[in-house]
């Protein structure tokens, strides 16, 4: 019988991976205070506990029903503003837009699922004004499964909203340490571990769905790559609707020809639309009109090209604008079907795929999530014979 392994009072990981050292401790001026779902307390590759350790000044609590606890009665009774529940949605408010500095934040730990039921089952936390955050990158949580790449773990989100409502994101970076390094542990493991993890009955399967299309690999000279960023308003605020396009890049490998456009947005100006798209507002409000744009993307595509994108967003974009893209793949799919998992982001698929992409030639985000596609394409489909001087 195999014995126990020693495990870490503080961190309660095995001592062999205890994160403890790599764990800063940051002052803040907030008060976090987590509300942990029972069955995250006892996840191995749970944040909440590791970002609490990295706060003196936070505390946490485990249980499902708050009402009768009389530190969240206390919380709840509260004078208007001093407490606010971490939760998107469309009764929050981003944190880059909020009035005043709260007291308390309220982090609610769990899954998607667990977290919503906590919040229906108790009305004082129903009660509190809820904020709501837009992460400047995808999550880094490779190892466990999340609804978009827009979802955070714990830690990454309690990093990010107190950077932005402290003021100084950069002061709270470090509490990411001991997370990345938990995730590089995990991956090594899964990637050093021989043969199945437990016994599995042999079962008659249906032949797979080749991991990368054949369409990809065979239409070379009609594959062409496509990214495209938004002029989002979070839940919350006054300007209503769907995002509207207002980046647009795309790529033909085979022949190294591009295209770029910053359009104007129609709409007011998102406050986080520059920083998000990490490009200058200035550059933003002083794009074409989106009619010339779209014009000359219609002149750059083609009906037969094969349009490689990452998940359903930048399509959404364009259809929102009247273009249509027939034939597609989504590389966010195809990279699951490679990695046996969802990837967390165009990213964290390249690092863990091993793909050192090129460097960007269009701005901002946009033009660096699209050399990660091309790094994508070129690793996944080698034999369709892309142009590797530009990719």
């Amino acid at each position: 019988m195999l014995e126990p392994r020693a495990t870490c009072l503080r961190c309660r990981r095995p001592k062999s991976v205890c994160f403890c050292a790599l764990v800063p401790s940051i002052p803040t001026r907030t008060r976090v205070v987590f509300l942990q779902h029972p069955r995250e307390r006892t996840v191995a590759v749970g944040t909440c506990r590791m970002a609490h350790l990295a706060l003196p000044n936070s505390e946490l609590h485990v249980g499902v029903s708050f009402d009768a606890d009389p530190r969240v009665q206390e919380l709840a009774a509260a004078p208007a503003g001093e407490t606010v529940v971490l939760f998107p949605g469309e009764k929050s408010v981003d944190a880059s837009l909020l009035g005043s500095h709260p007291r308390t934040l309220v982090v609610i730990d769990g899954t998607w699922i667990q977290a919503q039921k906590v919040l229906e089952r108790n009305r004082l936390l129903r009660s509190l004004p809820r904020l709501s955050f837009t992460p400047e990158r995808p999550g880094n949580y490779r190892i466990r499964r999340e609804p978009d790449e827009q979802s955070l773990s714990t830690i990454e989100a309690v990093a990010g909203v107190l950077g932005r409502l402290e003021g100084e994101p950069d002061r709270f970076r470090p509490m990411l340490t001991p997370f990345e390094r938990m995730v590089d542990w995990q991956l090594a493991h899964r990637a050093a571990r021989e043969g199945p993890s437990r016994t599995r009955r042999k079962r008659h399967r249906q032949a797979r769905t080749p991991a990368v299309p054949t369409e990809l690999t065979t239409g070379a000279g009609d594959v062409v790559l496509l990214y495209a960023e938004g002029n989002a308003h979070g839940p919350g605020t006054a300007v209503k609707g769907p995002a509207e396009l207002m980046h647009l890049v795309a790529e033909r490998p085979a022949t190294g020809s591009r295209f770029e456009a910053l359009i104007a947005p129609r709409r007011p100006l998102a406050p986080n639309a520059p920083s998000h798209l990490e490009v200058p507002a200035e550059a933003l409000l002083g794009g074409e009109r989106v009619v010339l744009a779209l014009e000359r993307f219609r002149a750059f595509a083609r009906t037969s090209d094969l349009v490689c994108l990452w998940g359903t967003y930048a399509g959404d974009l364009l259809r929102a604008e009247g273009i249509s893209l027939s034939d597609l793949v989504d590389l966010r799919r195809v990279c699951a079907r490679v990695l046996g998992r969802r990837p967390g982001g165009i990213e964290p698929a390249t690092v863990e795929l091993g793909i050192e992409p090129a460097a960007p030639w269009a701005k901002g985000r946009a033009g660096r999530r699209l050399a990660g596609l091309a790094g994508l394409v070129r690793h996944l489909a080698p034999e369709a014979n892309l142009s590797a001087t530009h990719l």
